[in-house]
């Protein structure tokens, strides 16, 4: 039973141990993987004076991402999930340490440049494999570090503190970078991602859920998965929203292009617009942990994600600074509210047994649009022009709302909180 006290403790995920060590490891990991992120792609382009091989940083851990995250959600339905987390963290700190040798200068003067590149690019495969078994772990303990009525107030604290490391990360990458140099930097991710291993041993194993029916084959296992959210409907339009909204609408990828050629604000500009959607989100998750979204829950995901492809169009039309960077704020937060809500969707409906592999599948959609929406944004701006693209970006964004809006108005009903 939920009482008073519970409804108006906005800290009250935050008192429960396991979840304090849970979302502190979420930011501190959110924060490693983006440093490292932002000064190899840095210390990439200086090598190869390519920008195709930054494209290629993310691709390279997309791919093997998306190939095994279904597996790795099949395991974590299965096994401890706790121990998947230590052990794909382990292959994550290994993988950084490969990184740090492979930039001394007796490997430097040892492997040739394409070797170099090829054993960098394999690295960074293996950390993508690795977050494949990681992130379905980890989404699907979230519910069992939590009582039920707490949902909601979990999601909105594990999304605030994604959303801070996202704007601390990059920040500290350059500070980092000028500060320590490459090398220097590389051993302080070696010993955060140490730091991350050992905040996850703090929390306390969680019992595996039992399964249902007789044995399954893993093909079978997979195939549960996929039925469980596309017979669900919350849950598949939910996904599916995230998923086309960041697909067509995001702008991410071309914000250089708009800082350079269309606001003239240059690099320094440019950081302000890439920080400008995580601020936005962050000040909003900061208000839904008083108020959450959730009490007309699909309402708010339809009427979020319109604001969304709105304040994009208003972006991709707009050539004042300021303005650019408010609109960017506000995707973000409404951003912000359409992930709060999609989290609290993904932990009430699924079942205990089947938590990992509806992870899997929802990483496979998120991955994908992120991905996928960098190459999309890059291809659409150099057929269409980059104003054109992001405009109808915003547009398809309106149009898949609409289409969920006409196919799901029984949703209206359902009640998160």
């Amino acid at each position: 039973m939920v009482t008073d006290s519970t409804k108006v403790d906005t800290y009250a995920s935050l008192r429960i141990p396991d979840f304090r060590y849970f979302v502190m490891n979420s930011f501190l990991m959110t924060v490693t993987l983006l440093i490292q992120e932002v000064i190899l792609g840095y210390e990439l382009y200086k090598i190869t004076h390519d920008p195709l091989a930054l494209g290629l940083v993310g691709l390279a851990e997309a791919l093997p991402f998306i190939a095994i995250s279904l597996f790795g959600g099949h395991l974590a339905d299965r096994r401890d999930k706790k121990r998947i987390l230590q052990w794909s963290s382990l292959v994550i700190f290994l993988g950084s340490v490969i990184l740090y040798f492979v930039f001394q200068p007796t490997v430097v003067a040892t492997l040739s440049q394409t070797a170099r590149l090829a054993t960098i690019y394999g690295v960074l495969m293996l950390i993508g494999t690795a977050k494949g078994f990681y992130s379905p772990a980890s989404s699907s303990m979230k519910p069992f570090l939590v009582p039920r009525e707490l949902y909601a107030n979990s999601a909105t604290w594990s999304s605030s503190f994604w959303q801070a490391g996202a704007i601390v990360g990059p920040g500290v990458a350059g500070f980092l970078y000028n500060w320590v140099g490459f090398d220097n930097t590389l051993l302080v991710i070696i010993g955060l991602f140490g730091f991350c291993f050992i905040l996850i041993a703090f929390i306390n194993p969680k019992p595996v859920p039992a399964t249902v029916g007789p044995a399954q084959s893993l093909r079978e296992s997979l195939k549960e998965g996929f039925r469980f959210v596309f017979k669900t409907q919350i849950v598949l339009y939910a996904i599916s929203l995230d998923l086309f909204s960041v697909l067509f609408g995001g702008v991410v990828a071309i914000l250089p292009v708009f800082a350079e050629d269309i606001l003239r604000v240059g690099a320094q500009g440019l950081g302000f617009l890439r920080a400008a959607p995580s601020v936005g989100a962050l000040l909003t998750m900061a208000y839904m942990t008083k108020h959450p979204p959730t009490h007309n829950a699909w309402r708010n995901m339809l009427l979020a994600v319109a604001g969304f492809g709105v304040t994009t169009i208003i972006f991709s039309l707009s050539t004042n600074f300021y303005l650019s960077l408010l609109m960017l704020a506000l995707t973000g937060a409404f951003d912000s509210v359409s992930v709060i809500i999609r989290q609290t969707i993904l932990q009430i409906f699924p079942p205990d047994h089947m938590r990992g592999r509806v992870a899997a599948v929802n990483g496979i959609f998120v991955s994908s649009s992120n991905e996928i929406g960098a190459f999309e944004s890059g291809l659409l701006a150099r057929l269409l022009g980059t104003v054109p693209s992001v405009a109808l970006g915003g547009v398809v964004t309106l149009v898949v709302v609409s289409y969920v809006y006409s196919k799901s108005k029984e949703l209206f009903a359902v009640r998160l909180s």
